[in-house]
């Protein structure tokens, strides 16, 4: 036991390392992107769910496409179909308890008014957007076709008609003061060109940094005794989805909550589509019996979520509570395996 700790301990040190390096860029990306928003006259729910949120689900749809489409062998088609079913799950369940347990730490408590349901009501509509193609995605799991693979442009026409109606929808919004940007604090309205620089040089710290964060987990998973698909559904995503989850505690902080809550939306439906075109364009798309499972706590998840949304009645506990649903996944997919 002490041999293998010793041999993995530079993969820890690296993991822990590229997990700071992200948080540290997160701070950069999530001030540029508001900038950027604001530049762009976007509102606070679209920066969030359509700017910020296709920003930081690039490390997860890069590890699905490396996976699928330049993998070479089976091994690595599933890790691909993993990571694409994985991430939706971490989405749904840690990211959520992350913004409600960084509310319980920072003593906030989520208002309570009509503007704050009406704003609820209006992320419950992604809810319900994403169940839509999540069912229909997982549907198409379980079916054999020979067209299947064309299907693929499908969710690609979803995301863009998800993408016009956010841009295009009218935002109420009330513009919060933004920081100074990072790059120029000294200046009270930064260029557009430097927050758009800033964006995307923190992007590109995000992306490697994420890629090492990945490659880590996927030295440690033979060291666990796991799986490729296990690997994919178990510790995959919650590397990938590091950047919406620091995204969150960092807004969170800042009481920037809705911004929050609509970077983990957006990147939901980023999740359900493009991944799983890829998927369809380059792998038979067959799910197996631990995606299924993963797909039903996803499920489960949202549909949680949907229900509180659209009354309004969300709570930091709630929120946190979102998180008990992964390990009860865990269990259900170690027992799975212990049974196979």
């Amino acid at each position: 036991m002490s041999a293998t700790l010793l041999a993995i301990w530079p993969n820890i040190a690296l993991l822990l390392g590229s997990a700071v390096v992200i948080y540290l860029a997160c701070e950069f990306f999530v001030n540029g992107v508001e900038w950027v928003g604001q530049k762009m006259a976007v509102g606070q729910k679209a920066t969030g769910t359509i700017l910020a949120a296709f920003g930081t689900a690039l490390p997860e749809s890069v590890v699905t496409l490396v996976a699928v489409a330049f993998g070479a062998g089976a091994a690595s088609k599933e890790l691909g179909v993993g990571a694409a079913l994985g991430g939706p799950l971490a989405l749904s369940t840690i990211a959520y308890a992350t913004v409600g347990f960084s509310l319980i730490l920072c003593g906030r408590h989520l208002p309570v008014t009509a503007a704050v349901r009406e704003e609820f009501r209006r992320l419950s509509k992604d809810q319900v957007w994403f169940m839509a193609i999540f069912a229909a995605k997982i549907l198409l799991g379980v079916l054999v076709f020979a067209w299947k693979p064309w299907l693929g442009l499908a969710f690609l026409a979803a995301y863009a008609f998800y993408v016009r109606q956010e841009i295009s929808g009218e935002s109420e919004d009330e513009e919060e003061e933004l920081e100074p940007l990072k790059f120029q604090p000294g200046r009270a309205e930064p260029a557009t060109a430097m927050a758009l620089i800033q964006t995307l040089a923190a992007l590109v710290v995000i992306f490697f940094a994420s890629r090492t964060f990945v490659a880590q987990l996927e030295h440690l998973g033979p060291a666990l005794g796991l799986r490729p698909q296990l690997l994919a559904l178990l510790l995959s995503p919650i590397a990938t989805e590091l950047p919406e989850t620091m995204n969150a505690v960092i807004w969170v902080r800042q009481g920037k909550y809705r911004l929050a809550l609509a970077n983990i939306s957006g990147a939901m439906m980023i999740q359900a589509t493009i991944p799983t075109a890829l998927g369809l364009f380059f792998t038979p798309w067959h799910l197996s019996a631990p995606l299924l499972v993963a797909a039903a706590a996803t499920m489960t998840a949202i549909l949680i979520m949907a229900v509180a949304f659209t009354r309004g009645a969300i709570s930091r506990w709630l929120l946190a509570g979102m998180g008990l649903l992964y390990p009860l996944f865990a269990l259900v997919i170690a027992l799975l395996h212990l049974a196979g």
